[in-house]
């Protein structure tokens, strides 16, 4: 930043001007400079004012907890208020078309999830673009989803799993929260690598379906983390796998579904921030760093463990790529299990 000028002093001898003269150059330059210095602080400066941090689902759940976190943090790091704004509506969409409309200037910070990469082929006539009308800044949390089972089924592995349900096409049923959503196609997904023929039984929501399958109405579940969690440190249910790429924090010990037999699988639930298209770069950045700042402080990291999340910040382009793959992904998997929207 621009260093302030020295006090200005009036010197005792003039050769070439007056007394008079030298005091009224020195105010017009100490005006010009006071005028000055706030157009070239401002011009720098992100954020001046309140941030809105708009998230698209009701108070309360995984996601918002996300939102509520990082407002909280950003809130401390900037001496600005930062504000969640929950426009929830139609699985996300009432939340991206809100956001989609606000002015590109940083104040408006939309939370998508992994809902608004399975939309597009779900819906194809969507009231905004993903990709089009928002710029990515950073990925936020990956919420691992979990391959469970109640206790009367007899495996214990992806192999025996897949063994029986072979031996019975279409008798074994999973859980999930909801026609289309991230567990109802991690189970698709699971069919279409293992040559199997689970039957979807959806729910309206995670507790429905996990309170089913504690009862034994249902055999197995893809289960976000914060649902199946506590029963399974219970012992209530049996954990399989864990559905992601690489071994939970979560769940050290579990193997993946990857490692486990199909090297190709893999699914989870996750969350990530983005501005409306045209944003400034230097503002982009800014927040990219910040975000990065704040998942990375070990309080955060613990209080996201609670609901069953880890934080994974990263680069812009990162978040670009990974939001494109998992369009192309679950596009697939849509079109090939014929699945219809709610």
């Amino acid at each position: 930043m621009r260093q302030l000028p020295e006090p200005f002093q009036v010197p005792t001898q003039v050769p070439s001007l007056t007394r008079r003269q030298v005091i009224v150059a020195a105010s017009a330059s100490m005006m010009a400079g006071t005028f000055a210095r706030p157009a070239i602080a401002q011009s720098g400066a992100y954020p001046v004012r309140q941030v809105k941090l708009i998230v698209p689902f009701p108070a309360g759940g995984p996601v918002d907890t996300l939102g509520r976190v990082t407002a909280q943090k950003l809130s401390e790091l900037w001496g600005q208020p930062v504000v969640v704004d929950n426009r929830a509506g139609a699985g996300g969409i009432v939340g991206a078309e809100f956001a989609a409309k606000q002015p590109a200037d940083g104040y408006s910070v939309f939370l998508c999830a992994i809902h608004h990469s399975v939309l597009p082929a779900l819906k194809p006539n969507l009231p905004y673009n993903i990709e089009k009308d928002f710029v990515p800044v950073s990925f936020g949390t990956l919420f691992p989803v979990v391959l469970v089972a109640h206790p009367s089924v007899p495996v214990r592995t992806v192999a025996e799993l897949i063994a029986l349900a072979k031996s019975q096409p279409g008798k074994l049923s999973f859980a999930s929260s909801g026609n289309g959503g991230g567990t109802h196609l991690a189970g698709e997904l699971f069919n279409m690598h293992a040559g199997t023929q689970l039957l979807h039984v959806p729910y309206k929501g995670s507790a429905p379906a996990m309170n089913d399958l504690l009862g034994g109405q249902v055999q197995l579940m893809f289960s976000d983390a914060p649902t199946a969690l506590a029963h399974i440190k219970s012992g209530r249910v049996r954990a399989i796998a864990v559905a992601s790429a690489q071994r939970s924090a979560l769940l050290p010990d579990l193997p993946t579904i990857a490692e486990s037999g199909l090297p190709d699988y893999e699914a989870y639930s996750w969350a990530g921030f983005v501005l409306p298209a045209g944003t400034p770069k230097d503002i982009v950045a800014r927040l990219n760093a910040d975000i990065g700042k704040v998942l990375g402080q070990a309080d955060v990291k613990q209080r996201l463990h609670q609901v069953g999340a880890e934080a994974m910040p990263g680069s812009p382009e990162q978040f670009a790529r990974t939001l494109n793959q998992e369009i192309t992904k679950w596009g697939k998997v849509v079109k090939a299990g014929n699945i219809q929207a709610d």
